[in-house]
């Protein structure tokens, strides 16, 4: 039994994207060329790193700097572009409050879209999904580690947070972990972790091998914006997919990738990357100059997981160590 998953970063469908969005419903997100390659994939999940609605306030919070809201339409045109689920799990759920909250979760119900990582509740909140991609069932679970006054409540919407600085919430186990009898992956995605950062902290790495203790197939981050290394079936940070972010020289959060991986139920995954541009509010597949110099970063940051990282045919090839 085999499928194919493709993983995206933290899209961003607010601000200049919504403006784009409002001005026309149809505008472009991404290159013909980057929807080809979406079409090899029997799922697509991402961080959706915003909220859906056209209602709410910002959220109270005087050093908070950034507030992401994205119009209505954008919950169909993730559909159109093929997102099977999208996390929710992150620190731009909540920027314009409950209600605006539960508009997401509706929108993208309303849409065909899965979600995970927060709810009406602390239970939905956490509570993973099951996806079909390919020949296989995929559990999803996710959660962030910032911020906790985001934490969905017994009687409370909000997102599902873990604190990391110790051993990993219970709930987290049981959340990811996968069903006997082979059937089903598991996938966590986690927003974890600073901005703009090339290497996974300690807690996070930590964290990461508790996940795999667990039985969890795939580990996938995002919260850095720039993409990071692999380690074995540890993604830690997937970079960014869609965004209107001002952009670092040096870290070059321009540059990203789009992950594909074969999950077969015998052999452990395999890991291929397209190297992605990130124009203002629209992605493109890297041009060759691009691609090359991506390829090399993730090969700096594999190198010290013994991940090798090969290149050719436009495409990415990440070969982990076990």
């Amino acid at each position: 039994m085999t499928a194919t998953l493709a993983l995206a970063g933290d899209t961003m469908l607010g601000r200049g994207v919504a403006d784009a969005l409002r001005t026309d419903p149809r505008a472009p997100l991404v290159a013909p060329e980057v929807a080809e390659h979406l079409d090899r994939a029997d799922a697509l999940v991402l961080n959706l790193e915003c909220c859906i609605s056209d209602r709410g306030e910002p959220f109270p919070d005087p050093h908070k700097p950034f507030f992401f809201r994205a119009p209505p339409v954008a919950a169909e045109r993730l559909a159109e572009l093929g997102v099977t689920a999208v996390t929710l799990a992150n620190n731009h759920a909540l920027d314009y409050g409950a209600q605006a909250l539960l508009d997401t979760l509706s929108l993208l119900d309303r849409a065909g879209v899965g979600t995970v990582g927060a709810g009406e509740n602390e239970e939905l909140a956490r509570s993973p999904c099951r996806l079909r991609c390919g020949e296989l069932w995929l559990r999803l679970a996710a959660f962030c580690d910032h911020p906790a006054v985001f934490a969905a409540g017994p009687d409370r919407p909000g997102v599902a947070f873990a604190d990391l600085s110790s051993v990993l919430p219970a709930w987290i186990h049981d959340a990811a972990r996968p069903e006997p009898g082979g059937r089903e992956a598991a996938l966590v995605m986690a927003h974890w972790g600073p901005n703009m950062i090339l290497e996974p902290l300690p807690r996070v790495r930590r964290t990461a091998d508790e996940l795999l203790a667990a039985g969890v197939t795939l580990v996938a981050g995002h919260s850095a914006h720039v993409f990071q290394g692999v380690s074995g079936r540890v993604l830690f940070d997937l970079g960014d997919f869609i965004d209107d972010y001002a952009v670092d020289r040096r870290l070059r959060n321009d540059l990203g990738l789009l992950w594909f991986v074969e999950l077969d139920a015998d052999m452990p995954p395999r890991i291929q990357a397209l190297p992605l541009g990130l124009d203002y509010c629209f992605t493109r597949v890297a041009s060759p100059e691009e691609s090359e110099w991506i390829a090399q970063r993730l090969r700096a940051l594999c190198a010290p997981f013994g991940t090798a990282v090969g290149f050719s045919d436009g495409l990415i090839d990440v070969r982990a160590a076990d």
